[in-house]
């Protein structure tokens, strides 16, 4: 019941997780992490190995994810960045025939993800407002600016006036424009699990009190209007698996929500969703690893506030 957790980084938590429910299926089970630099990783101190792997999108990435998992005798591979997901998912045959699951959802959800520009047909599909993307003609200040396919608000930008917006982002084709969501707008990380008929099994809205490097650092469980708009809209989501976060917008006044972007993965802030009492690192490993059905929940803690802070792991190097 080995579990192979990609791109470990500062995933300590997330690791830790995974051990305690892998355990709890078989005492000999083992969460192997990796990393491209695994002695620099705190994740990967805590897992019960550690590998060195080298980047998704490499051409050595294949050969070295197929011969990881029969060496380790992994049986479920997670991905933890974006840019992980796309070289997983186009694996996930592959691995099936060794007889390992790819926890990852379907590639063509996933490149609907990835360009920005093209989520928003899942939700004209859902009924799911979101901002409009704007012509670099017809640009209306303040705007907000951001990669096609970034990943943890870098390189996201607002600008407010034509003489903030340099002409190198205009011509620039790896950006592109949105409607500015103003501070009367609050800010909601969503972690969905759906199961692997694409059915919705729990949603859990994180509101984002404070973000440090474009992860939640201060935030609270909301059981509120975010959660009403969005339970009745995705609960099918074609070519969704697994852990899905939402990030959304959200109007305390007028009950309006605007969404954002989809990451089809586990979310930076993860284990306030976990501390408020349903675990989707359980739920993934009693279904993909055992078979078992997964009723849906709601029953989690509403409410619930995470203040995160700064530790430390401890090693000796060479």
């Amino acid at each position: 019941m080995n579990v192979l957790i990609l791109s470990a980084g500062r995933r300590v938590e997330l690791v830790e997780e995974f051990k305690e429910e892998v355990r709890l299926i078989n005492d000999c089970g083992k969460v192997i992490t990796a990393d491209c630099e695994p002695k620099l990783s705190a994740a990967c101190h805590k897992g019960d190995c550690a590998v060195k792997s080298p980047r998704a999108s490499s051409r050595e990435f294949r050969a070295w994810l197929l011969e990881t998992c029969r060496y380790h005798d992994i049986k479920i591979v997670v991905p933890t960045t974006d840019h992980d997901l796309l070289p997983l998912a186009n694996l996930s045959n592959e691995l099936r025939l060794m007889d390992v699951q790819a926890a990852v959802s379907h590639p063509e959800f996933i490149g609907l993800c990835r360009d920005k520009r093209l989520t928003t047909k899942i939700y004209q599909v859902k009924d799911i407002d979101y901002p409009r993307t704007l012509l670099k003609t017809d640009i209306q200040f303040p705007v907000f600016c951001k990669p096609i396919d970034g990943s943890s608000s870098i390189g996201a930008q607002v600008f407010y006036s034509h003489s903030d917006l340099f002409e190198k982002y205009k011509q620039n084709d790896d950006k592109f424009f949105q409607e500015f969501i103003g501070p009367e707008y609050s800010e909601f990380t969503c972690d969905a699990y759906f199961n692997k008929n694409c059915e919705l099994k729990c949603l859990v809205p994180r509101e984002r009190l404070a973000v440090r490097a474009g992860e939640i650092s201060k935030g609270v469980t909301r059981k509120n209007f975010v959660y009403d708009y969005l339970i009745s809209r995705i609960q099918n989501l074609s070519g969704a698996l697994g852990p899905i976060t939402i990030q959304v917008f959200g109007n305390y006044d007028t009950g309006s929500v605007k969404a954002i972007e989809i990451n089809p993965r586990f979310a930076g802030g993860y284990p306030l969703t976990a501390a408020a009492g349903i675990s989707y690192v359980r739920l993934l490993v009693r279904e993909w690893l055992l078979g078992d059905d997964i009723p849906f929940f709601d029953s989690w803690d509403n409410g619930l506030l995470m203040l995160r802070y700064d530790s430390k792991v401890l090693s000796h190097v060479d």
